[in-house]
């Protein structure tokens, strides 16, 4: 729906890759999906699940093993996304690098987006390029 033929719409770090592919095999899953939703203090908030199918119309990003689908409507918040994990001493998460972020509230799990005019104003212009 909102894919650029030939680009990926989020990439994923070497740590992410094994993450997820750990995950991959613990679960049994077909990939992780990836979206996001209304909530939060600045708004919006990613949702992560272990998937056993792939939906109709989901965007699939395959990397070394590592399996990440996106929901349609989420395609446009997520594009230019680098997904990461990182590894600390009291935790260890999923860590979103995403350039259509344009605010984030101070526990950094809510997020507001460009609205939707200037994100598919960028879509196209990173469309027209690639």
């Amino acid at each position: 729906m909102f894919g650029i033929p030939g680009k990926s719409p989020v990439t994923m770090t070497p740590a992410a890759v094994r993450q997820i592919t750990r995950l991959m095999e613990r679960e049994g899953a077909k990939g992780l999906r990836v979206g996001v939703k209304k909530g939060g203090c600045a708004g919006m908030e990613y949702t992560m699940e272990t998937a056993q199918d792939v939906g109709e119309h989901e965007e699939v990003i395959e990397q070394d093993g590592a399996r990440v689908l996106i929901a349609p409507m989420a395609q446009m918040f997520l594009f230019g996304t680098e997904i990461d994990y990182e590894t600390g001493l009291l935790e260890s998460a999923f860590k979103f690098r995403n350039p259509n972020v344009t605010d984030a509230c101070g526990c950094g799990e809510s997020i507001k987006f460009d609205d939707v005019d200037t994100l598919t104003e960028r879509m196209n212009a990173a469309r027209a390029q690639g």
